[in-house]
């Protein structure tokens, strides 16, 4: 049965009979429809009544509307207004521009803009590259999408799709001080998405790409790292990849395995498994097999779709064609990037001795967690209700930080690597269990390792990158 959820938080303003019961009624009658009470507080009183405002949570808005019924139906009861917290918090957007300089004097402003800001526009036009030391772009990401891919919605459509765009930004923010900005694109044509990123490039340290459906995004992802000078990143991508590869290594630590022993099956070999299967690969994995709706991926398989031949070109190196179901019996390591319920704990239980579980299909997993959980060592979700959240919060803010820093301009396999054992290391040896693998979202250490781990490889990867051309200049 679905829980309550602050996804889903109600208040409402309840008129009541003036009484020592008054607002223990209220409770009681919310706990009864199934309710979770968070907050009771008087907002108005008379001697004949009490203007009460009850905060729960529920399970969805119509569970809201139940609850309104409930009370209304007691003896003397009104509820006045009923208002959800979850859109009162999107009321205006979730961010806003805030300048950084004072504008108070007329020389702030000669300064700041005409005629001053012509010396350094001059600058810029003389040197390209001082617009990361003398804008904005120094410190901004574009957070870009065309809606055909949200969350677990699909395709919303640019508009719909702003809201989650927005919490992006205001990750980024709060998490590695990135100031970030929804650019949500009406047009669903490859050719036309790359062509408009190029043309505001100019204003971004970084690109990071989101909800965009498969397989355009990797087409999409590809052309833009070759044609532009910052870095891009599909979050959807990368992102899940690289906290599930932290969370496996911390995983295997627990079991004792190690990764180039372990059999891994992926569910799912979309944008998500594709690059899991890529950055495990880079770790050192060397058994894995992924599976698609219709079974295993294996050499013999040739079909239109380039990323998912070169998992069968890649992986499997025992030619398995079997179904999901099969293949998971013995397996180590199972990883979920597809849909919820296609897994029983039956399943789970002929997995290997010490099996890690992460069924990361929100919001309903691969196999229900207490199930797997039942014979698992470790179980991870992309839920925050269960032990493990497999959360990409963990590595986008850190990431581009650490690229900002370094005024990158390319995103290698090996800074997504280290970015992944970074946070993987936030957990130290006294730290580590089973319902303990991965960091907690609000851990402030995890932004700061993976920023410094990510500046480190791309200075390198800078350095190594001159080196080549000023030998190429020479020879």
């Amino acid at each position: 049965m679905a829980m309550p959820s602050p996804s889903y938080t109600i208040t409402m303003r309840v008129e009541v009979p003036a009484s020592q019961r008054a607002t223990s009624m209220l409770v009681a009658a919310v706990a009864e429809a199934g309710g979770a009470v968070m907050g009771v507080d008087i907002a108005h009183s008379t001697t004949t009544k009490l203007v009460v405002d009850v905060t729960c949570d529920t399970v969805d808005a119509e569970h809201g509307d139940r609850i309104v019924e409930a009370l209304n139906a007691l003896e003397g009861v009104r509820v006045l207004k009923m208002s959800d917290s979850t859109f009162l918090l999107h009321l205006g957007g979730k961010i806003e521009v805030n300048a950084k300089v004072p504008l108070k004097t007329r020389r702030d402003l000669s300064r700041a803009y005409t005629p001053g800001v012509a010396r350094v526009c001059l600058a810029i036009a003389e040197k390209p590259e001082d617009a990361r030391r003398l804008t904005i772009k120094r410190n901004t990401v574009a957070v870009v999408t065309d809606g055909t891919a949200v969350l677990g919605l699909g395709d919303i459509g640019p508009a719909a799709a702003l809201p989650v765009m927005e919490g992006k930004a205001a990750l980024f923010k709060q998490f590695a001080n990135v100031d970030a900005w929804p650019v949500c694109l009406d047009t669903k044509d490859t050719e036309e998405i790359i062509g408009i990123v190029k043309a505001l490039a100019p204003v971004y340290g970084g690109v990071n790409l989101e909800d965009i459906s498969a397989p355009r995004c990797f087409e999409i992802e590809a052309r833009l790292r070759e044609e532009l000078d910052i870095p891009v990143f599909h979050d959807d991508q990368h992102g899940t990849a690289i906290v599930v590869l932290a969370a496996l290594l911390n995983a295997l630590r627990v079991v004792d395995k190690k990764m180039e022993d372990v059999r891994i099956v992926v569910s799912g070999v979309g944008a998500a498994g594709s690059a899991i299967i890529k950055l495990l690969k880079a770790q050192g994995a060397r058994h894995i097999v992924g599976f698609g709706r219709q079974g295993a991926l294996h050499r013999g398989e040739v079909n239109g779709d380039e990323y998912r031949n070169w998992i069968a070109q890649h992986t499997n190196e025992e030619g398995f064609t079997g179904s999901l179901q099969e293949g998971l019996v013995g397996a180590d390591v199972f990883i979920g990037v597809s849909a919820g319920n296609i897994l029983t704990g039956a399943d789970v239980a002929r997995m290997a001795e010490g099996a890690i579980v992460f069924a990361l299909a929100n919001p309903t997993p691969e196999v229900d967690p207490i199930e797997a959980g039942e014979t698992a060592a470790v179980v991870a979700t992309g839920r925050s209700d269960y032990p493990n959240q497999i959360n990409n919060v963990l590595a986008f803010p850190g990431l581009f930080r650490g690229l900002l820093d370094a005024g990158a301009s390319y995103i290698s396999d090996e800074m997504l690597r280290v970015a992944a054992v970074a946070i993987a290391e936030v957990v130290s040896a006294e730290e580590l269990n089973s319902a303990f693998v991965i960091p907690g979202v609000f851990d402030h250490r995890v932004a700061e390792a993976v920023a410094e781990a990510v500046r480190a490889e791309a200075e390198k990867y800078l350095a190594e990158q001159a080196g080549a051309a000023e030998e190429a200049v020479t020879a």
